[in-house]
C-alpha cells in the first residue's frame, strides 16, 4: 500500500491539518512581484500548482520587511498594501482548487538582500541599481568581492523578530493553514546558527546555544502570536569543513520542538560558496531521517526527489513523514496526478480537467467525466 497517499495529520495548539497525502510543493521564489505584491504571475503559478494533486502547497520565501527580500522582485508580506495584495490573488487562486492547503513561507534574505534576479546576475545591487543595505548578524559578505552586510544591534533584532510575529498575523488572516519559517539556505536565520556566517561575540554568537538564540527567538514570538500548524525549513549542513553540521541541527531541532514546532523541513547547504555538495537522488534525505530519528518531529525531505516510487520508497523506510518537490512540479504541474496513477492512490482536483486523462489513469480520482459535447 502506498504511503503517499496516505493521510497525515500536522499537529498544532488550536486544533491539526489533515493532508489526504504525502505530497508537499515547496517554496520556489519567482521573483515576480512588484513592490512586494503578488502580481498576475503569481495567480497563475498558485492557480496551476494548487490544481497538481499536491496535498499542500507552499508559496515562496515572503519577506517579512522591505530591506528582508532577496531581490527587488521579491513577494512581501509587510504592510497592507502587501497583505491585500497577497490575500486577494490567494482567494483567487484558490477559488480554482478549494481542496488543497496553503502553507506560506516566511523569510528574511540577511546579507543575501538586495540581489540581482538570477537571470540577471544575481550579484548584489547597490543603491545607483536598485539595492538597499543589507543586514546579517555578523559584517561578513557572502562572497569576497561584495560589500559586507551591517551586523545587526539590539534594535534591527528586535525590529525583524516583530515583523515576523506581524507577517504571521496577516498570513493568519488571510486563511493560510500552515506558516513555514525560512531557517535554510544561507538567508538571515540560518546566518545566526552557521559559525561561517556568525562571529558575534555578545550572547548571540559563539557557541551553538548562543548561535541558536535569536532563531529560537523569533520561533517562539511567531509560536505565542499564531495557534496554527507551524513549522521551519532548515539547512542540516552548511557542507562546509567548520560550518554547520548536522548534529547540531539535531540540536536545534530538538530545541525547536520544545517551543512547540510542528514540522520541520529538512534542507542543506546555501550559506557559503565553499560548499561541496554530493549532489544525487535523495541526496538530503539521509538529513531528515536522522532530524526525524532523534526528535519524532514530522519532518519533510526534499532535494532531487522526482519519480513517485522513489519518493513513496522514503516514506516506506522511515526516513520521512512528507515528501517535498520543487522543480519537478514546475516541469510536471500534474505530478500528484501522475503519482496517483502509478501508485494506486487517489487525488482531488477540479473537474475540469478530467477528460484529459488516459483511461489507465482515471482510477486516481473519484468520478470522472470522460464525455462531453
Amino acid at each position: 500500500m502506498s504511503l503517499l497517499f496516505s493521510p497525515l495529520t500536522l499537529p498544532a495548539p488550536r486544533g491539526g491539518l489533515t493532508l489526504p497525502n504525502r505530497i508537499v510543493v515547496a517554496p520556489m521564489c519567482q521573483y515576480s512581484a512588484a513592490n512586494g505584491e503578488a502580481t498576475d504571475w503569481h495567480l497563475m503559478h498558485w492557480g496551476n500548482l494548487l490544481n497538481g494533486g499536491a496535498a499542500m502547497f507552499t508559496i515562496e520565501a515572503t519577506a517579512v520587511l522591505p530591506e528582508g527580500r532577496i531581490t527587488p522582485s521579491c513577494l512581501g508580506l509587510w504592510d497592507a498594501r502587501t497583505e491585500d495584495k497577497l490575500a486577494t490573488t490567494l482567494q483567487r487562486a484558490r477559488a480554482l482548487a478549494p481542496h488543497t492547503a496553503v502553507c506560506i513561507q516566511l523569510a528574511h534574505a540577511g546579507r543575501k538582500a538586495s540581489s540581482a534576479v538570477p537571470w540577471q546576475g544575481g550579484q548584489l545591487l547597490d543603491a545607483a541599481h536598485g539595492g538597499w543595505q543589507a543586514y546579517g548578524p555578523s559584517a561578513l559578505a557572502q562572497l569576497p568581492n561584495e560589500a559586507p552586510p551591517a551586523a545587526m544591534e539590539d534594535e534591527e533584532l528586535a525590529r525583524v523578530r516583530e515583523a515576523f510575529v506581524t507577517a504571521a498575523q496577516r498570513a493568519d488572516a488571510m486563511g493560510v493553514d500552515a506558516i513555514e519559517l525560512h531557517g535554510a539556505h544561507g538567508y538571515l536565520l540560518h546566518e545566526f546558527l552557521s559559525p561561517l556566517a556568525n562571529q558575534r561575540t555578545d550572547a548571540y554568537g559563539g557557541t551553538l546555544e548562543n548561535r541558536m538564540r535569536y532563531p529560537l527567538e523569533v520561533f517562539a514570538a511567531v509560536r505565542a502570536a499564531y495557534q496554527g500548524v507551524l513549522g521551519i525549513r532548515v539547512s542540516a549542513s552548511d557542507w562546509v569543513e567548520g560550518g554547520l553540521t548536522l548534529d547540531e541541527s539535531t540540536v536545534f531541532a530538538q530545541r525547536l520542538k520544545a517551543l512547540g514546532c510542528d514540522f520541520i523541513h529538512v534542507s542543506s547547504g546555501g550559506v557559503s560558496p565553499q560548499q561541496k555538495i554530493a549532489l544525487g537522488p535523495n541526496y538530503q534525505v539521509p538529513f531528515a531521517k536522522a532530524i526525524r530519528a532523534d526528535t519524532g518531529m514530522v519532518t519533510t525531505a526534499v532535494g532531487l526527489i522526482t519519480e513517485p516510487h522513489q519518493a513513496d520508497a522514503i516514506l516506506q523506510a522511515g526516513e520521512a513523514d512528507l515528501v517535498a518537490l520543487a522543480r519537478a512540479f514546475l516541469y510536471q504541474p500534474r505530478w500528484g496526478w501522475q503519482a496517483a496513477a502509478a501508485l494506486g492512490g487517489t487525488v482531488d482536483a477540479n473537474p475540469v480537467y478530467w477528460r484529459c486523462l488516459p483511461r489507465e489513469a482515471q482510477a486516481a480520482f473519484g468520478k470522472v467525466s470522460i464525455g462531453g459535447r
